[in-house]
């Protein structure tokens, strides 16, 4: 083990209790499949292909981590990595809160990933991990917008909205996960933030609020979130592509 490696243990925290309804009924939507694999696995294995991941932490429905212990068993997974299995809570912010409280202490860096953003390439990894270690204290992939954006002043749902602004795109990102953090940090904001409701949907949005700088590196379009039935299809066609060309 180098001495990189040492100073720097990374864990990956998968919050994976969600049921996904706007995928529609049936079983969660991290175990929905995959080219024949579900998603769940799919997102396990693109954190465990980064060297520098050693631990990830699945964290299952509240009632669902035994058939999620066994979902790990029956699939291919690599060997250097250590996997495990945690009942999560109601709301994503508690999940990851579990998550993060089953960690071994000498986890330094924190990799927060969605269950439902399956294809992640390990280069998307690896940046925002290097960026962690290269001393920034919260890191998150994103991309640049490529539609107009538009705030509007809400209305009931399916009623016309009128325009209050059109913000720059430029100035702009798209975020995706894994979003990455020294650990001290991330603790920090989920002992400080507290949210009603569903709770905090993006990690670096509670650390934002801590008045921590949230560092941007580069992310992938593959790295989309299957979140309803048409990003499926296109996650199926990126899948075969891969397999189709790398072997994948």
């Amino acid at each position: 083990m180098s001495d990189e490696a040492r100073q720097h243990r990374t864990a990956a925290v998968i919050p994976a209790a969600g049921r996904g309804v706007r995928l529609g009924p049936g079983v969660p939507k991290a175990l929905r499949a995959l080219g024949g694999t579900p998603m769940l696995i799919h997102a396990v294995r693109a954190m465990a292909a980064s060297r520098a991941v050693s631990l990830v932490v699945v964290v299952a429905p509240p009632d669902g981590a035994p058939g999620v212990k066994n979902l790990l068993n029956e699939h291919a997974l690599p060997e250097r990595t250590d996997y495990l299995v945690v009942p999560g809570g109601e709301t994503r912010q508690e999940s990851v809160r579990l998550g993060l409280d089953a960690l071994p202490d000498d986890i330094t860096t924190v990799l927060v990933h969605d269950a439902a953003r399956p294809l992640v390439p390990v280069d998307t990894v690896d940046a925002v991990v290097e960026a962690v270690h290269g001393g920034s204290p919260a890191v998150v992939p994103a991309l640049p917008l490529t539609d107009t954006v538009k705030q509007v002043e809400p209305r009931q749902k399916g009623e016309p909205e009128p325009v209050v602004a059109t913000p720059d795109r430029a100035l702009l990102r798209a975020v995706q996960t894994p979003q990455g953090f020294d650990r001290a940090t991330l603790v920090g904001a989920h002992e400080t933030v507290v949210r009603g409701g569903d709770g905090a949907t993006d990690c670096a949005g509670m650390v934002e609020q801590l008045g921590t700088t949230v560092m941007v590196v580069t992310g992938h379009e593959e790295a989309f979130k299957v979140t309803r039935p048409l990003d499926l299809v296109l996650a199926e066609a990126v899948l075969a592509r891969r397999r189709a060309n790398d072997g994948f």
